[in-house]
């Protein structure tokens, strides 16, 4: 699908428009193929498996592979990894703009939610477990760091999909020793998978590296269903590419 701008009159605030089966679904563009997407460099070290494609642009260093394993595309500051940043930036700003429907500043990650839009005015951590209860979009909005203990993990039951589950990072995310992580995060910095992490998603880094060691990165499609963002102000309609 080609991406379209076009002024819309009138539109006022941010609209989801939701699937026939009611869940709405956030589009990453051609940022979507790619497990692991690095902005200065992507390093790793021991047996990194990444399911997906890995790139990094504008930066044009990744290092570590082999020992590392990519089941998937590896793109160097090409046009795939420049259009997928670009896209990455693009829902980025678009999460920005969603209004929390929970705020759980000053509260541990580790706790049962059901599908909403979180916000943490500053940093975010996790200890133990993270239940997503519930078929839909769950989105964090993270205004500084992002942190996994070693051993946490990210639960889906009752329908929930880690193609569903988006961290808006405004700073660095990292994930703890031998932790489970479920959703694509997207920093503004860095982001540091530390030994043995697991991912079931997308690292996405916009302004700085990716770090990874002996990690598994395993990317989760899109939902199948669309999503209209209808932005207010200028009332631009976007209509983002999906891979």
């Amino acid at each position: 699908m080609k991406i379209y701008q076009s002024t819309i009159a009138g539109v006022a605030g941010l609209i989801l428009f939701q699937s026939d089966a009611g869940a709405a679904s956030i589009s990453l563009g051609s940022a979507s193929s790619y497990a692991v997407l690095g902005s200065s460099e992507v390093t790793n070290t021991g047996p990194t498996v990444i399911t997906g494609d890995l790139g990094v642009a504008p930066g044009t260093a990744i290092t570590g592979f082999p020992p590392g394993i990519t089941i998937g595309a590896t793109h160097t500051n090409d046009t795939s990894a420049n259009a997928a940043r670009a896209d990455a930036q693009q829902t980025y700003n678009d999460l920005g703009l969603l209004a929390p429907t929970v705020d759980l500043t000053g509260q541990d990650l580790g706790q049962t939610l059901t599908p909403g839009i979180f916000n943490f005015d500053t940093s975010a951590a996790l200890t133990g477990t993270l239940v997503l209860d519930g078929a839909g979009d769950y989105v964090f909005l993270i205004g500084s760091t992002l942190t996994t203990s070693s051993g946490s993990d990210i639960s889906l039951i009752n329908g929930a999909n880690a193609g569903n589950v988006f961290f808006r990072v405004g700073s660095s995310a990292t994930l703890g020793i031998s932790s489970s992580f479920a959703g694509t995060i997207i920093a503004e910095a860095t982001i540091t998978a530390t030994t043995g992490a697991d991912i079931e998603g997308r690292l996405l880094a916009l302004n700085g590296a990716v770090n990874l060691d002996s990690n598994n990165v395993t990317l989760i499609p899109e939902p199948s269903s669309a999503i209209l963002l209808c932005l207010s102000g200028m009332g631009l309609l976007l209509k983002r590419r999906r891979a």
